[in-house]
């Protein structure tokens, strides 16, 4: 978000430029052209002040790539200042340039958060109303005209409050709708690498399977003649190292196929939310550093999902913790429920991942591991089968404290899922 006001603190910064050159111009027209006496040795100062913040401004921001909004905020408050103290010199509540006011506050509506913006409303409508009732005693001599005057500051008060009211909701209903069309994209390239993975997998499986068969094969039937033969024990050992290295790439090839498609076809099934977690873990390596914490109203709760693949997905992210803590460091699982949905926290105390990493994780085949550990394929298949079931995985790490993954699996109703199913059943087909 900081990067953001670091680029609406600039084009605030150009903006501020443009206004004081432009209040400079028509300081100069009004006296030239129309012999209105103006203050100088008040007005000058004042717009002074302005040129001076900016260049101040300027030089604080200069090669920041975050700027707090505290400091976008400031700046927008000292330029209400300064245009009500310009207003008052040059006319108060009968200068038509009033209307500024209400620019400020569509600025703020626009690049403030909701409590900063309406505080800078209610600053923009505190000095107007000040410069009304200071001026109204110096050029009201009519109770009409006063009258006049007030309901003016009324009204602008009522359109500043509308105007901030309307462009903020606005401002929301834009950003939660990139928001879900950026969610959408995601989910839709997610499914896309899902499907080219799947038939990659397939592929590869087919078309390996018969040179895979025939080394296998052939290993085999060498491994039998050299056992039977002197001095022939070597060679049939490293006989035999190719028959079992051979029986891993076609178990590899198999899982590959397996874990990108049974998301898609496998039946779905009504269990505790207890009895899932329990299922993951009853395999998992290194039982023992596990910490679990069930939170009892949790326990009792159902899912209705596919098992093997949900149980495969947690027992991947339990893997990813159990590599990035070494032992005995232990591995935490805080696992609680809300009514919508069911949150399997995993915790380590690794050494955590950079802001890059971080970014990175979830693709397919991207791996924090030693070359041989692992394909890089656990997360980005958990966050696929979660995004068909309706739920959502997160990941967030700090550098040298560790990271936390958290499935959140949706309780929904089984009539809902068994749509998502078959949707999904009617793709993968």
């Amino acid at each position: 978000m900081d990067d953001a006001h670091a680029t609406n603190f600039s084009w605030l910064l150009k903006l501020r430029w443009g206004a004081a050159g432009g209040q400079l111009a028509l300081i100069l027209i009004v006296r030239r052209a129309l012999g209105i006496a103006i203050p100088l040795a008040w007005v000058v100062p004042i717009i002074g002040v302005e040129v001076g913040t900016n260049v101040a401004a300027w030089w604080w921001s200069r090669g920041r790539s975050q700027v707090p909004e505290l400091a976008l905020t400031a700046v927008m408050a000292l330029d209400v200042v300064l245009l009500t103290a310009l207003l008052s010199l040059t006319g108060g509540p009968f200068n038509p340039f009033n209307f500024l006011y209400l620019v400020h506050i569509a600025l703020a509506a626009v690049v403030l958060r909701p409590r900063w913006a309406w505080s800078l409303t209610f600053m923009a409508v505190a000095c107007c109303a000040a410069l009304f009732y200071g001026h109204s005693g110096d050029h009201v001599h009519s109770g009409d005209i006063r009258l006049h005057l007030e309901g003016m500051w009324v009204a602008f008060g009522v359109a500043a409050l509308f105007i901030m009211y309307f462009v903020q909701r606005v401002t929301r209903a834009l950003a939660a709708r990139d928001a879900e069309l950026a969610a959408v994209r995601d989910r839709t390239a997610r499914q896309d690498k899902l499907a080219s993975l799947a038939a990659l997998a397939a592929g590869a499986a087919h078309e390996l399977s018969t040179p895979l068969s025939t080394i296998a094969v052939v290993a085999k039937e060498l491994e039998r003649q050299l056992t039977g033969v002197e001095n022939g024990g070597a060679a049939a050992a490293d006989a035999g190292i190719i028959r079992r290295q051979v029986e891993r790439c076609r178990e590899i090839l198999t899982q590959l196929a397996a874990d990108a498609g049974e998301s898609a076809g496998e039946a779905l099934t009504v269990l505790t939310v207890r009895d899932l977690i329990d299922a993951a873990l009853a395999s998992a390596p290194e039982r023992d550093r596990v910490h679990l914490y069930v939170e009892p109203d949790a326990a009792a709760q159902r899912v209705t999902v596919p098992v093997r693949a949900v149980v495969r997905a947690i027992q991947a992210v339990l893997d990813n913790a159990r590599q990035a803590a070494a032992p005995p460091s232990p591995i935490t699982v805080d696992v609680a429920a809300d009514g919508a949905e069911c949150r399997i926290a995993v915790s380590d105390r690794g050494l955590g991942m950079s802001d890059e990493q971080l970014r990175q994780a979830g693709e397919p085949f991207f791996t924090t591991r030693a070359p041989g550990k692992g394909m890089g394929l656990g997360l980005f298949l958990t966050r696929t089968l979660l995004d068909r079931l309706g739920g959502r995985f997160e990941l967030t790490s700090t550098r040298g404290v560790g990271s936390v993954a958290t499935l959140h699996v949706p309780l929904t109703e089984p009539a809902a899922l068994r749509r998502i199913a078959i949707a999904a059943t009617v793709d993968a087909a």
